[in-house]
């Protein structure tokens, strides 16, 4: 994980307004970010030296990396509420209340990729050890008591507790008037509650060992669609009292981009170079995951290619000894022609949801930092 977090880049939140730029916000968080955990280790640390310790891991965690994308909506959904969605920002409300309110989406991010990596079992993140290996080390090199596993999950789990209990208090103790707070809180719940959900049901879906399309769909709209775009964009909006038909343009155009967003995810999870995505190579072949790519594959190509698939896919000692070989199964996957139609998908869903704001009300200014932002996600390397 690292001694320290990286540097955040330098950002003057006191100069932040709210015409600044989409591309602008992972500075901004990154630096709201830096300031909770300093006072939360003022406020906390003093509890016991374990308690800083988490915290610190925490801290490396969440600011080691991470694209932003939730807070990039959501600052996405708060700039379409004020340019041409019927919303207001008061007056008295400093711009940097917004800004840390949306900040507070990278802490219940930060919950989730904790737990996920301890339910995957991944040992990397991002390039650096996981959360629960960072925890198992540090029990194995002071030579304590007990299995080192079962520690680390279990101060990762706790780790992870608490980054979703700060969440709920960044966003409180914004500074947005408690009146918009009341209004995104539906969102907002939902947004909690469906990923877990989400999550749930891939776990669920796993074990069931279901290879059902429809099975894989349900999973990415609730938990990455629903997650990391469209509520976060209409905890944004919300926050500005935007109206009800351009809330409901942004959750639609959320949905599509979101899908997009693990689409994509799913191609990197085989195709990626690790290099660029900090995860092992072929790391969703070696663990079997039936994500809309592998399912599709499955349904697609020959009895041979679907057993040669079956004996490699989950089966990493196979792997291991050379029975089948990543490369193999990646070209059986291009074979079934499932790679290429995922990428037909990828585009005609980025179509549907660009073309939707194109033909909107919203201001032009941030329709173009909507699309290009989209873009870049759908065209991502890592």
């Amino acid at each position: 994980m690292g001694n320290q977090a990286a540097e955040v880049d330098q950002v003057h939140l006191e100069d932040w307004n709210l015409e600044a730029p989409i591309r602008a916000v992972p500075a901004a968080v990154n630096a709201a970010l830096s300031d909770y955990f300093g006072a939360s280790d003022r406020e906390f640390g003093g509890i016991d030296p374990m308690i800083t310790e988490s915290i610190e891991v925490l801290k490396n965690f969440v600011l080691n990396g991470g694209k932003r994308v939730r807070p990039m909506f959501a600052w996405a959904g708060i700039r379409a509420g004020l340019q041409g969605g019927g919303g207001s920002a008061p007056s008295n409300t400093s711009p940097q209340a917004y800004v840390k309110a949306i900040s507070s989406l990278e802490l219940i991010q930060a919950c989730a990729l904790i737990h996920d990596d301890i339910i995957d079992a991944s040992d990397t993140r991002r390039g650096f050890p996981t959360v629960h290996r960072t925890f198992e080390s540090q029990h194995r090199e002071r030579s304590w008591h007990g299995s080192a596993e079962h520690y680390g999950i279990s101060q990762a789990i706790l780790t992870g507790d608490l980054a979703f209990s700060w969440a709920d208090d960044i966003f409180n103790d914004s500074g947005v008037p408690l009146d918009a707070l009341a209004a995104a809180r539906p969102a907002w719940r939902a947004m909690r509650t469906e990923v877990i959900a989400g999550q749930q049901m891939d776990i669920e879906v796993e074990h069931r060992g279901s290879e059902s399309e429809a099975d894989s769909l349900k999973v990415i709209r609730y938990k990455t669609a629903s997650y990391s775009v469209a509520r976060p964009l209409h905890i944004g909006a919300t926050l500005v009292g935007a109206d009800h038909k351009t809330i409901n343009l942004l959750l639609e155009f959320g949905r599509k981009i979101g899908t997009v967003f693990q689409l994509r995810d799913d191609q990197l999870g085989v195709f990626g170079d690790p290099e660029v995505t900090g995860k092992p190579s072929g790391d969703d072949l070696r663990s079997g995951k039936r994500t809309l790519l592998i399912n599709r594959a499955l349904s697609s190509g020959t009895r041979a290619e679907v057993a040669e698939l079956r004996a490699g896919l989950g089966h990493p000692e196979a792997i291991d000894n050379g029975d089948i070989t990543i490369d193999r199964l990646r070209d059986i996957i291009v074979s079934t022609g499932a790679a290429e139609a995922i990428e037909r998908q990828i585009t005609a869903l980025s179509d549907q949801a660009m073309t939707s704001v194109q033909e909107s009300w919203l201001d032009a200014g941030i329709v173009e930092e909507l699309i290009h932002f989209s873009r870049a996600l759908s065209h991502r390397k890592f």
